[in-house]
Protein backbone atom coordinates (compact mmCIF):
# COMPACT_ATOMS: atom_id res chain seq x y z
CA UNK A 1 0.00 0.00 0.00
CA UNK A 2 1.33 3.60 -1.07
CA UNK A 3 1.82 6.15 1.56
CA UNK A 4 -0.82 7.98 0.00
CA UNK A 5 -3.29 5.44 0.40
CA UNK A 6 -2.39 4.24 3.80
CA UNK A 7 -3.24 8.42 4.52
CA UNK A 8 -6.42 7.93 3.07
CA UNK A 9 -7.03 4.42 5.34
CA UNK A 10 -5.90 6.74 8.80
CA UNK A 11 -8.16 9.77 7.97
CA UNK A 12 -11.06 6.97 6.79
CA UNK A 13 -10.57 4.87 10.04
CA UNK A 14 -10.35 8.90 12.48
CA UNK A 15 -13.88 9.82 10.62
CA UNK A 16 -15.27 6.55 11.51
CA UNK A 17 -14.30 6.53 15.07
CA UNK A 18 -15.20 10.29 15.64
CA UNK A 19 -18.74 9.61 13.57
CA UNK A 20 -19.22 6.15 16.42
CA UNK A 21 -17.86 8.73 19.42
CA UNK A 22 -20.00 11.37 18.91
CA UNK A 23 -23.34 8.82 17.85
CA UNK A 24 -22.80 6.96 21.71
CA UNK A 25 -22.92 10.56 22.92
CA UNK A 26 -26.48 11.37 21.36
CA UNK A 27 -27.99 8.34 22.37
CA UNK A 28 -26.71 8.55 25.88
CA UNK A 29 -27.66 11.97 26.59
CA UNK A 30 -30.83 11.36 24.40
CA UNK A 31 -33.05 11.16 27.95
CA UNK A 32 -31.44 14.45 29.74
CA UNK A 33 -32.19 16.85 26.44
CA UNK A 34 -34.96 19.33 27.29
CA UNK A 35 -36.58 20.87 23.97
CA UNK A 36 -37.83 24.80 25.48
CA UNK A 37 -41.91 25.20 23.95
CA UNK A 38 -43.95 28.20 25.33
CA UNK A 39 -48.08 27.41 26.15
CA UNK A 40 -48.77 28.46 22.70
CA UNK A 41 -45.97 25.78 21.21
CA UNK A 42 -47.48 22.86 23.72
CA UNK A 43 -51.27 23.59 22.08
CA UNK A 44 -49.70 23.58 18.50
CA UNK A 45 -47.70 20.17 18.61
CA UNK A 46 -48.20 18.38 21.65
CA UNK A 47 -44.95 16.41 22.87
CA UNK A 48 -44.91 12.59 23.58
CA UNK A 49 -46.02 11.66 27.25
CA UNK A 50 -42.23 10.40 27.76
CA UNK A 51 -40.53 13.41 26.16
CA UNK A 52 -38.60 15.92 28.56
CA UNK A 53 -39.48 19.61 28.04
CA UNK A 54 -38.79 23.07 29.51
CA UNK A 55 -42.48 25.07 29.79
CA UNK A 56 -41.37 28.71 29.83
CA UNK A 57 -44.09 32.03 29.94
CA UNK A 58 -45.27 34.19 32.82
CA UNK A 59 -46.86 32.63 36.34
CA UNK A 60 -50.89 33.66 35.80
CA UNK A 61 -52.13 35.85 37.71
CA UNK A 62 -54.82 34.19 40.33
CA UNK A 63 -53.57 30.92 39.31
CA UNK A 64 -51.41 29.76 42.15
CA UNK A 65 -53.05 27.05 44.50
CA UNK A 66 -51.07 25.72 47.54
CA UNK A 67 -51.86 22.37 48.30
CA UNK A 68 -51.49 19.28 50.54
CA UNK A 69 -47.81 19.89 51.87
CA UNK A 70 -45.32 20.94 48.97
CA UNK A 71 -47.59 20.79 46.17
CA UNK A 72 -48.64 23.28 44.03
CA UNK A 73 -49.95 24.20 41.31
CA UNK A 74 -50.44 27.22 38.74
CA UNK A 75 -51.06 28.07 35.34
CA UNK A 76 -48.01 29.14 33.00
CA UNK A 77 -48.91 31.66 30.01
CA UNK A 78 -46.89 33.65 27.56
CA UNK A 79 -50.75 35.58 26.96
CA UNK A 80 -51.99 33.19 24.03
CA UNK A 81 -52.11 30.49 25.95
CA UNK A 82 -52.42 28.95 29.32
CA UNK A 83 -51.04 25.24 31.04
CA UNK A 84 -51.67 24.14 34.20
CA UNK A 85 -48.50 22.85 36.02
CA UNK A 86 -48.49 20.50 39.04
CA UNK A 87 -45.72 21.17 40.86
CA UNK A 88 -43.98 19.15 44.56
CA UNK A 89 -40.97 20.66 46.36
CA UNK A 90 -40.38 24.20 47.62
CA UNK A 91 -40.54 26.99 45.08
CA UNK A 92 -37.92 29.82 44.51
CA UNK A 93 -38.19 32.80 46.30
CA UNK A 94 -38.86 34.67 44.14
CA UNK A 95 -41.91 32.65 42.67
CA UNK A 96 -45.09 34.67 42.32
CA UNK A 97 -47.76 35.84 39.95
CA UNK A 98 -47.33 37.85 37.33
CA UNK A 99 -43.29 36.59 37.37
CA UNK A 100 -41.07 35.02 34.56
CA UNK A 101 -40.32 31.18 34.78
CA UNK A 102 -38.75 27.99 33.49
CA UNK A 103 -39.74 24.43 34.60
CA UNK A 104 -39.03 21.06 33.40
CA UNK A 105 -40.99 17.99 33.25
CA UNK A 106 -43.22 16.69 31.16
CA UNK A 107 -46.80 16.88 29.81
CA UNK A 108 -49.15 14.01 30.24
CA UNK A 109 -52.12 12.91 28.19
CA UNK A 110 -54.86 15.24 30.43
CA UNK A 111 -53.03 18.49 29.60
CA UNK A 112 -51.09 18.92 32.82
CA UNK A 113 -47.50 19.79 32.92
CA UNK A 114 -45.70 17.67 36.03
CA UNK A 115 -42.70 19.79 36.70
CA UNK A 116 -39.61 18.42 38.42
CA UNK A 117 -37.80 21.94 38.50
CA UNK A 118 -38.67 25.51 38.63
CA UNK A 119 -36.76 28.07 37.80
CA UNK A 120 -37.69 31.90 38.86
CA UNK A 121 -35.91 35.27 37.89
CA UNK A 122 -33.07 36.56 39.84
CA UNK A 123 -34.02 40.23 39.86
CA UNK A 124 -36.42 42.63 38.20
CA UNK A 125 -34.04 42.64 34.89
CA UNK A 126 -33.58 39.44 34.37
CA UNK A 127 -35.42 36.90 31.99
CA UNK A 128 -34.76 33.53 30.76
CA UNK A 129 -33.65 34.26 26.84
CA UNK A 130 -35.92 31.23 25.74
CA UNK A 131 -39.07 33.34 27.42
CA UNK A 132 -37.93 36.46 26.60
CA UNK A 133 -37.83 35.56 22.86
CA UNK A 134 -41.02 34.17 22.71
CA UNK A 135 -42.88 36.79 24.61
CA UNK A 136 -40.82 39.52 22.47
CA UNK A 137 -42.35 37.33 19.30
CA UNK A 138 -45.56 38.63 20.50
CA UNK A 139 -45.46 41.73 21.35
CA UNK A 140 -45.87 40.93 24.72
CA UNK A 141 -42.16 41.73 26.70
CA UNK A 142 -41.01 44.93 27.50
CA UNK A 143 -37.14 44.16 28.33
CA UNK A 144 -34.31 45.97 26.55
CA UNK A 145 -33.22 44.51 23.56
CA UNK A 146 -32.16 41.39 24.96
CA UNK A 147 -32.36 39.55 29.00
CA UNK A 148 -30.07 41.36 30.82
CA UNK A 149 -28.13 37.42 31.76
CA UNK A 150 -28.56 33.58 30.99
CA UNK A 151 -27.94 30.76 32.87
Amino acid sequence: MTRKGQRFLLIGVALSVLAVATGLVLFAMRESIAFFSSPTDLYAQPAVETQRIRLGGLVAEGTVVRGVGDTVTFGVTDTNATIEVAYTGILPDLFREGQGVVTEGYLSPDGTFYADTVLARHDENYMPAEVAESLRAQGVWQGGEGPASDY
